[in-house]
């Protein structure tokens, strides 16, 4: 069994249980096995004059050059021949030219299943019994390919779904945002005593809350619902509220407390489920690891200090997203959390002014220059 793939079998009980040498063994090999495959990653390497042969021990992981989100927005940057891929996924851009465009082969989407299977188990989100599902984000249509749609339509597959409802309907026009229709349909469903779930952006699941309140419209879900977010905010940053603020509104409108709410955290680039813990906490898995750099020199800070968010995992061999720069602003903790787990915390602090640091998008165009789109 490689090296990559032990990793991801890791046993539920231990997805929060860091093991480094089993991870920097993962990682060696994922980053030999894109050196090798892609000629196209191998000139980046070579360029910042790294071989991956001189990784020698977990420490050696934060010298592997990252590749920023930027760069899969204008390349392709694909290890094996198109017949391996059996999903291709972007990202949620503006338009067809700001989002970023992976592949992903049988085996990656194996490992995946395998920690998505163990990530759901352990936070107890599989269920049996007949749920309501309501999505704030994308209803299926065979033209989207993006990351977040295909992944809120499997969300609806956690139980046995009595009926779904999506927020950005697919219309003769293309995709048109109705949370009219969303609101009525929890109206309706809250008569009833089978429970509902959601998942989908924060930003609209907000407005709707927001848009109920004003209204004076106050309920209460049946008992068992879920109230789940992910995507982030997206274009919407500036909206973003406080999440106790948030989690005090979906308590006022519909009836829902704090430890029945659950957010996700992942990116097409980096595709590792990250829950949050009882206490809203995003504890590092061990399928990844955090590594938070300084804004300005980009190298390594201290836990505690703030900093961009660079991604490690060796989940894929059909893209080398084995160590990825987002453009967001970060903290890891390494204090203890109240749910007992021992892993570190990533705090996301969002991306405002990040557009602004000039060394960031210099060290993203430094890749760019001189290669083939």
């Amino acid at each position: 069994m490689s090296k990559m793939s032990s990793l991801f079998n890791t046993k539920k009980k231990n997805i929060y249980n860091l093991d480094d040498k089993k991870f920097f063994l993962a990682m060696k090999e994922n980053c030999l096995f894109h050196y090798k495959n892609n000629p196209q990653y191998k000139k980046i390497l070579d360029k910042m004059n790294f071989d991956p042969n001189s990784l020698k021990s977990y420490s050696d992981l934060e010298k592997i050059p990252f590749i920023p989100t930027l760069y899969f927005k204008h390349h392709n940057l694909l290890s094996l021949k198109k017949s391996r891929y059996w999903i291709k996924a972007t990202s949620s851009g503006t338009s067809d030219y700001n989002v970023s465009r992976i592949g992903l082969t049988f085996t990656d989407l194996l490992r995946g299943w395998k920690m998505i299977k163990n990530v759901f188990s352990y936070h107890r989100l599989w269920s049996i019994k007949m749920h309501r599902c309501i999505i704030f984000g994308y209803e299926p249509h065979r033209s989207n390919e993006r990351a977040i749609a295909k992944t809120a339509h499997g969300f609806t597959f956690l139980s046995p779904s009595l009926s779904k409802d999506y927020a950005i309907r697919w219309t003769k026009d293309g995709y048109q945002v109705d949370l009219d229709n969303i609101e009525m349909k929890l109206i309706k469903y809250s008569r009833g005593k089978v429970p509902i779930r959601t998942l989908g952006f924060p930003a609209y699941t907000y407005f709707l809350l927001k848009q109920m309140k004003d209204k004076g419209i106050k309920l209460t879900l049946p008992k068992g619902s879920i109230i789940s977010l992910g995507g982030g905010w997206k274009s919407f940053y500036k909206e973003k509220v406080d999440k106790q603020a948030f989690y005090n509104l979906v308590k006022e409108v519909l009836g829902v407390d704090d430890n029945h709410i659950f957010e996700f955290f992942g990116a097409v680039e980096h595709p590792i489920l990250y829950t949050d813990c009882r206490y809203h906490h995003f504890h590092i898995p061990n399928y990844s690891r955090v590594i938070i750099r300084d804004v300005e020199t980009l190298k390594p800070v201290k836990n505690g200090e703030v900093g961009l968010i660079n991604l490690l995992t060796p989940l894929s061999i059909g893209t080398p997203l084995l160590s990825v720069m987002t453009d967001d602003l970060g903290i890891l903790h390494e204090e203890p959390c109240p749910c007992g787990e021992k892993s570190p915390y990533l705090e996301i602090l969002g991306r405002s002014g990040v557009e602004d640091i000039i060394t960031c998008a210099a060290n993203a165009e430094e890749f760019l220059k001189g290669e083939e789109p």
